[in-house]
């Protein structure tokens, strides 16, 4: 089989063509089919060089038939280079165009999901809805603040008339610690004593007694 039927299958009796990645495996068995034969011919090339060159000498004839065979081998590597290039190029758009294939398949896939999703929607209606729940919020914010504000059954208070009256609290409070603390100003003093005092013998006299004791004590020891 050749080159051309390998990579696109002989031409297939349905005459469908071949998916893009039938096509790229077959021009990757082709790459591998040629490298193969690359190698084959290098060693070929090399073995006919020998060949020349060992009967350089002794059989000159057979040197030439060497070179020939040496010469047509190089020319076929040469175009199975050529043809790799071409193969190898050929495998790598493949890829590329069927990885955009994918990538379109699957963007429309998205994109007719996206139109499915927006299929029951209206602009007109999402703009209402939207107001709607804005004021639904605004609504709710407003029943919020008034369950929250302090009910005070219609009494109103002057706070300042307040502040005054704790003013007035707390000065008295302060005045009776300050009465507890100092005692109260009526505690009845002690009455002054009706009897007189005991009256005291001078000092002096007292001093001339006890010199008296005193010398009468130095006789008695003498």
């Amino acid at each position: 089989m050749s080159v051309f039927g390998k990579i696109f299958g002989g031409g297939g009796k349905s005459g469908k063509g071949p998916s893009p990645q039938e096509a790229i495996q077959k021009l990757r068995e082709t790459e591998e089919m040629l490298t193969k034969k690359q190698e084959f011919l290098e060693k070929k090339i090399e073995q006919e060089l020998q060949t020349a060159k060992k009967n350089g000498t002794k059989n000159k004839r057979a040197a030439l038939q060497a070179l020939k065979r040496k010469k047509r081998y190089e020319k076929q590597l040469e175009q199975i280079d050529g043809t790799l290039s071409t193969i190898e190029f050929q495998r790598e758009a493949l890829e590329n165009a069927n990885t955009n294939t994918e990538v379109l398949k699957n963007m429309g896939f998205a994109a007719k999901a996206m139109k499915s999703a927006h299929e029951n929607m209206d602009i007109d209606k999402v703009d209402e809805l939207m107001q709607d729940i804005t004021e639904q919020q605004e609504l709710a914010q407003e029943i919020s603040d008034a369950i929250s504000k302090p009910v005070g059954f219609g009494e109103e208070f002057d706070e300042d008339e307040l502040l005054a009256e704790l003013d007035e609290l707390e000065q008295e409070e302060l005045d009776k610690n300050l009465l507890e603390i100092g005692g109260p100003e009526t505690a009845p003093l002690p009455n002054v004593p009706s009897t007189s005092l005991p009256s005291r013998p001078a000092r002096k006299e007292e001093d001339e007694d006890d010199m008296e004791d005193l010398q009468r004590w130095a006789m008695e020891a003498m």
